[in-house]
């Protein structure tokens, strides 16, 4: 049955009555192609080519990657995964890879939403193989003095976060998939965490990294920051795995807040909240989290009556009381009309309760929502970019127009298109777009393509980023090489070649793979 719950989620005009879902095919019912390599010597005691392993490894959590996996579609599956326990032996599965003329896909948490995971590498390998580093899950050292821990890259969130408790420490970066992403994940795509107006990408708490390449292991001094040159950390950081596998990492770490407080504010125009957003992240007050939603948004999340904005407000330290400047930003707030429960956000449990603690809860829960949107053969998705302030209205206007256009004509029927904020700078807002319209199984992907595509369009046509958070994988390689300049696309490709002569790493990301299909 489709409750109540998710009519109010996606809306009446495109969940009605009780309409039929779609389930996606029994792991019995796939039909996979043979492996095209046996595990060689060299992996054989962590590798496999057994079929739950290789499904598990295909796709990332993209809404084409449901729409294939519910088809039953894994051509691309890849014909081993191995399953690394040690830097020796993701050294030893690159040096087989590149002399066997092999594809590797680092894989983490699974959690990309771009296709950066799926083995679509085109003609002239002799096969791919996932290479899933989460057996390396340890905190190896941890520096109470300079407040950091050496960590390896497979540990998932939640584990890393369990094994720095008793150490009074936290790395408090918590991107939305934090249940499955893994640290070298999260470098490797240059996550965005939740906690995001000043320590927003997971380039900020990066103080040193390991990396192994099919011509050599790297690793970059330990240091609170350097002038000697171009960051060696840079240019892995963002990489998704085309450059080479991140084993280890010095990461920054911080203590655990004690202090807090958090409510909600709502605001009669959407206007007038964007400025005082902006007002607040231009005084230097830094919450812990300033989120806008607009009145859709809000509505589409379970809470607020569809005509107001909702800012949701946070501040939290670990050393003193942060009333004063939860009162400046309330008073910010209030300058530009925005109504707010004082007693809640003194109180320290507004950030759990009330409208704020329903969005958190909505914020969580999102992620899970795609097997039945798919399933309602609904297409249902987001994309993130960042614009300064003084374009942001114009740009904001442009991109709701063009995409709520595109969902006309992919599916011949009106659908929403709500804006959230989920970082801002003091020079402008990261602006969250979610997208919904009723589609047709069958056509689904291609529907999605064409929306994304005309609002991808908007986007770099407006001097947006294509991506703040998610990152490129291969769905926005087509916006990502207008976006970047042409001498520089060279010059990672200098890098590519020299770190990754073959080209067997993650081909198709950051830079073309000739021959792949997406």
């Amino acid at each position: 049955m489709v409750t109540q719950r998710f009519r109010d989620q996606f809306g009446s005009h495109l969940v009605s009555g009780e309409p039929r879902v779609a389930l996606p095919p029994t792991v019995e019912q796939i039909s996979l192609h043979a492996s095209r390599l046996g595990v060689p010597r060299e992996l054989a005691d962590f590798a496999t080519a057994a079929k739950d392993d290789r499904l598990r490894h295909t796709y990332g959590k993209s809404f084409p990657d449901y729409v294939r996996a519910f088809a039953g579609d894994f051509s691309n599956a890849p014909d081993l995964v191995a399953y690394p326990r040690s830097e020796e032996e993701v050294e030893r599965a690159l040096a087989w890879a590149d002399g066997a003329r092999v594809a590797v896909m680092p894989f983490g948490g699974g959690s990309s939403v771009v296709s950066g995971v799926e083995p679509d590498v085109g003609e002239g390998f002799g096969g791919a193989v996932s290479l899933d580093m989460t057996a390396l899950d340890q905190v190896l050292e941890v520096d109470d003095v300079s407040r950091a821990a050496l960590v390896q890259a497979g540990v998932r969130v939640p584990h890393l976060e369990a094994q720095l408790k008793p150490t009074g420490f936290t790395l408090r970066h918590y991107p939305q998939s934090f249940e499955m992403a893994t640290l070298g994940g999260m470098i490797a795509t240059r996550s965005g965490g939740h906690f995001a107006t000043l320590y927003t990408h997971i380039d900020d708490f990066v103080e040193g990294l390991r990396t192994v390449t099919p011509r050599g292991t790297m690793e970059s001094f330990r240091l609170p920051g350097s002038g000697a040159g171009p960051s060696p950390d840079r240019l892995l950081i963002g990489s998704e795995g085309a450059l080479g596998v991140i084993t280890q990492a010095w990461m920054r770490l911080q203590s655990r807040p004690v202090f807090r407080a958090g409510t909600s504010v709502l605001f009669p125009a959407f206007r007038d909240a964007v400025e005082a957003v902006r007002v607040i992240c231009q005084a230097g007050l830094y919450p812990a989290n300033v989120r806008l939603l607009d009145s859709g948004e809000a509505a589409n999340n379970g809470f607020g009556d569809g005509t107001q904005t909702v800012v949701v407000l946070a501040f939290e330290n670990s050393d003193h009381p942060v009333d004063a400047w939860m009162d400046r930003a309330l008073e910010i707030a209030g300058d530009y009309g925005g109504c707010f429960d004082f007693g809640a956000a003194k109180s320290g449990s507004g950030h759990l309760a009330g409208t704020a603690g329903a969005w958190r809860n909505a914020f969580i829960r999102m992620p899970y929502f795609k097997t039945l949107t798919v399933g309602l053969g609904l297409v249902s998705d987001t994309f993130e970019t960042s614009i300064t302030w003084e374009r942001f209205h114009g740009f904001h206007d442009v991109i709701k127009r063009e995409t709520e256009a595109a969902i006309v004509e992919a599916t011949g029927r009106a659908g929403t298109v709500t804006c959230r904020f989920t970082h801002c700078y003091p020079d402008g807002p990261a602006p969250y777009f979610t997208f919904q319209g009723l589609g047709s199984h069958g056509e689904l992907e291609a529907q999605w393509r064409h929306i994304k595509g005309r609002a991808l369009d908007a986007v770099v046509a407006g001097g947006g980023t294509v991506t703040h958070h998610h990152a490129v994988g291969r769905d926005h390689m087509r916006w990502y090489e207008r976006q970047r300049p042409g001498l520089f696309a060279e010059a990672l490709q200098g890098a590519k070649a020299r770190l990754d002569p073959n080209g067997i790493l993650n081909p198709g990301v950051l830079l073309a793979c000739r021959g792949a299909t997406s």
